[in-house]
């Protein structure tokens, strides 16, 4: 079975001109910044609670020059699916055929599953925690998520056992506040231990 009808949701960049691609995405696309802190930012266009994401590598990675393209540009490709039991349910059936995340991690305004594919780009496989749009950008705008901004791993095993068991979905998404903050996990973090 394969993931349940995913639909584009946002993408993110690694970037050293952080300011200038956030004043781009402003001006080419009327994007407002959603949440900032010194290493990431998230914007969006339009009812979704992001579009963009960006990480400053002279933060994150420090030391190589703008003009070094290395390491910058897509970072990952999000798609939205329509529910986790769903995303679950096909998470287990690629499993069994081979197929299984880098990094589970519930973000608080979403939660997730990163795949990366045969030539390593990576995408993300994602659930809204909350009913609507409106709710998922207050919680990116609150205070809960600039205290966390990566998100709480978790385990798919366990999560899809819990749904089969019974339990509503919106408690299984409701994010553990006081849960470890998850290292980040793919290409970018490879980098910056690399």
């Amino acid at each position: 079975m394969p993931v349940p009808t995913p639909k584009p949701a946002h993408v993110v960049y690694r970037t050293r001109r952080l300011s200038e691609m956030l004043d781009w995405y402003s001006k080419v696309f009327g994007a407002e910044i959603v949440h900032q802190n010194p290493a990431l930012a998230f914007l969006t266009h339009d009812e979704e609670h992001h579009r963009f994401a960006f990480a400053d590598l002279n933060v994150i990675a420090p030391g190589d020059e703008a003009d070094d393209r290395g390491p910058i540009g897509v970072d990952h490709i999000a798609y939205d699916c329509p529910s986790m039991a769903e995303l679950l349910e096909a998470y287990a059936d690629l499993k069994a055929q081979g197929i299984e995340p880098y990094w589970c991690v519930n973000h608080g305004m979403s939660a997730s599953l990163y795949y990366a594919d045969p030539d390593g780009n990576q995408m993300e496989f994602s659930v809204d925690c909350f009913e609507s749009k409106a709710e998922c950008k207050r919680y990116f705008k609150g205070e809960n998520f600039g205290e966390n901004p990566v998100g709480v791993e978790f385990d798919p095993d366990e999560w899809l056992a819990k749904l089969r068991g019974g339990m509503a979905e919106a408690d299984l998404l409701r994010i553990d506040a006081n849960g470890p903050v998850s290292p980040i996990r793919g290409e970018l973090m490879e980098m910056v231990d690399g």
